[in-house]
């Protein structure tokens, strides 16, 4: 059975351990934005002890911004439940939007969002050439070969 819950300050430690482990270090950077687990609120789905899914956001100035989700089984649901999670969370805080940034390479996510009512609003070229300036463990080349050059930025407008 598995349980969504909030991210607390005693999960921090975890979430920076699976932060390294799947995205290569303890910070998210996005247009040059640098997040660190304990600037963000998040939930998770926990099967027994195990995360099996885990989202991230942060809140500014009326926009929910997910910095991070990860789906530990694919195609059981995990995801979208995280997402309809945030977007219920974004609406309490009278936020207008909900928006991401992904990479050129990640066709899988493109699919995901858009699947789930998100849409392409930008293009940011050369952008995670940038970030890789700040985070230099983000790879060369992605999903498929292909090199992580731009951010792709997705909304959904509450």
């Amino acid at each position: 059975m598995t349980s969504l819950r909030r991210l607390t300050r005693d999960d921090l430690p975890r979430l920076r351990e699976h932060w390294r482990k799947h995205w290569g270090g303890e910070e998210m950077v996005t247009r040059s934005n640098v997040y660190r687990p304990e600037q963000l609120d998040g939930f998770v789905i926990e099967e027994g002890d195990g995360w099996i899914g885990l989202l991230t956001f942060f809140v500014k100035e009326g926009e929910c911004e997910v910095t991070s989700l990860d789906s530990l089984r694919e195609g059981q649901g995990i995801g979208t439940r995280l997402m309809k999670a945030v977007v219920q969370e974004a609406r309490k805080q009278n936020c207008k939007r909900v928006f991401l940034i992904t990479t050129n390479d990640n066709m899988h996510a493109l699919r995901f969002y858009q699947k789930r009512g998100f849409e392409l609003v930008a293009v940011h070229r050369g952008a995670v050439n940038e970030s890789r300036k700040i985070k230099p463990t983000i790879p060369l080349t992605g999903l498929d070969g292909i090199p992580i050059r731009d951010e792709i930025e997705l909304e959904f407008i509450l």
